[in-house]
This record gives C-alpha cells, structure tokens and sequence, in this order.
C-alpha cells in the first residue's frame, strides 16, 4: 500500500499525455499503418479456425463460427485500418495485413518472445500499429500464491510485472513500431471474483484481485515512455469499473456473473451456449475472467480512437 500511495500523484501526471496526446486540429497527416501486430493474451487471440475467448457468433444457416462477427478488439481496430488476419480472411484475400501473435495463457514473458518472434522477422517500421494487452494472467497467477505470499508482496511483484511489460512496450517503440497499450482489466470485477469474495472469509478477495490489478497498471503506467507520439494508452481498467458499476449505461443487463454455460467455456462459447438469461449483447462477461463482445467492442472504440488522435 505504501508502495501505492507513493506514486499515485507521479501516475496522474507521468500518462496524461499518453491517454490525451493528440487531436485532429494537431495532426497533419492521420496515421494510416499497412500492418496490425496483436501482441497479448486471449482477450486478443484469434484462433486458427476464427474462434474467440468470448462469446462467438454462429451462421444463421450453417451453424459454423461467423468469425467476422462479435469481432475483438483487435479485429475491430484492424477493419477500421482496412486490415485483415489470416485466421478470420472471409474475403480470401491472397495476402493478409494483420498478424496475430496473441495467445491464449500469455502472461508479461511471454508477451517479450511474441516481440522477439517478430524481431527474429522482419522487425517494426513506422507504419506497423501494435496492440499489447496482458496482465491477467499474471495477476491471477499471483493471487493463486496469496496465503503463502503476503499482499504485499505480491503487490510489489504485480508492479514488477507491470514494469516490465513496459520494458517490452518500450522496446517495440523505440524499434519504430507505433504501440496500442491497454491497461489490464479490473480482476476484482470478474465473476471469478465475486465467487472468490463469497467463498473466503479471510479477506475481501475481490479487493485483492483489485489492488494487484491497480499495482500491476500502476508499474505499466508509470514506465511506458511518456510520449504520444510512439505509443497510445488505453484505460481498459476504468472501463470495466464503470461498467460493473452502472451496467444499464452500457446497455448491459448483468456485469456480475458469466454468460457462457461451463460445458462451453471460450472459445467453445458460441451464441447457442448460453445461460438462458443472456445473449450476446447483454452480459458484461463471457466467463469467469473473459469479456463479452459488448466491452470488446467498447475496449476497440477507445483504441480507435486512440490511434486516431496521437500524433503517430
């Protein structure tokens, strides 16, 4: 906590111009890429077959994954740059302009090789838009180790993690890659959280979940390399927060539990395998951890807009 408090005033001023930088009356020339690189976990993965950790539509008539809707993030961010993975290609298009390297399980070191892979290609350019969003695995790894670790040890290494997944951001940046960086969503609002609180009565777990999110996005933050011009933040963080807490605003009917039956957890959730409540559109959350297509879409929109505006 400690730790925390110290540098919160430093955080206020050290991103406001990363989550501000930018604006059409500024910027001559609006950033056009030619290549997406979706670095991350599964909150970004698009599958070999066109399946996603979320909830994944069906063909009206075949039955099949419509890969193209209920698109994620970096799908979205892609079509709006006229982009294209191969992993979701419907036009069949000969060559393809965006690369997927997203994992499902990816946590901050692995997020560094997906990195080194490209390096061992053909490297960045300034005309390369990379998104980078991980973290959540981290930190539910970390809180799996509370008990035999502190809460505050397991803050400080959540932070550590944060700093280095900057390290990494930094390094793409400075290569000449132009970085989409989103803070890691708020743990301490999931439906895995919520059980963790009403299953525990040694602590408030969902607090928990939330300081080692808050420390981990505070270490990201507070080290990415203060300049709008190589990289864009995005606060994926206080979106999930203001959704869980006014849901209605959002369109959404439920932010507490998952839309998703356990026999067909992502990606094998599709819009034919859900908890007679839901649809697609109205759950904030496709599983225990995993976003629905509806903040999915609100996270690509903050990217877009993101992208749009710095001064790339």
């Amino acid at each position: 906590m400690k730790s925390l408090k110290r540098h919160l005033a430093i955080l206020l001023g050290a991103t406001a111009l990363l989550s501000a930088c930018g604006g059409g009356s500024s910027q001559i020339d609006p950033f056009k890429p030619t290549r997406l690189l979706a670095f991350g976990d599964e909150s970004s993965a698009l599958r070999s077959d066109g399946s996603k950790y979320t909830i994944n539509a069906t063909d009206t008539t075949t039955g099949a994954i419509a890969c193209s809707s209920n698109p994620i993030w970096v799908q979205t961010l892609a079509s709006y740059y006229g982009l294209v993975f191969q992993q979701c290609n419907t036009s069949n298009l000969a060559a393809t302009t965006a690369v997927m390297y997203a994992t499902s399980g990816a946590k901050v070191a692995d997020v560094a090789t997906q990195m080194n892979q490209q390096f061992a290609l053909d490297g960045f350019n300034g005309k390369d838009l990379v998104t980078v969003l991980a973290g959540a695995n981290d930190i539910l790894e970390l809180y799996a180790s509370y008990g035999a670790q502190s809460e505050e040890i397991l803050g400080d290494e959540a932070e550590a993690r944060g700093k280095a997944l900057a390290d990494t951001i930094n390094t793409i940046a400075n290569a000449g890659g132009k970085v989409i960086v989103s803070t890691v969503p708020d743990m301490g609002v999931t439906p895995f959280a919520v059980t963790e609180r009403a299953s525990h009565a040694d602590t408030d777990r969902a607090k928990l979940l939330t300081e080692l999110s808050t420390r981990f996005n505070l270490g990201l933050r507070l080290n990415i390399i203060n300049d709008g011009h190589k990289i864009g933040l995005i606060l994926t963080d206080e979106l999930i927060q203001n959704a869980a807490k006014y849901p209605s605003y959002y369109s959404l009917s439920n932010s507490t539990d998952a839309a998703c039956l356990d026999a067909y957890q992502p990606p094998l959730c599709t819009d034919k395998t859900l908890v007679s409540a839901a649809t697609s559109s109205s759950y904030m959350w496709a599983s225990e951890t995993l976003l629905g297509p509806s903040v999915q879409a609100r996270i690509a929109s903050l990217a877009q807009t993101r992208a749009s505006n710095n001064p790339f």
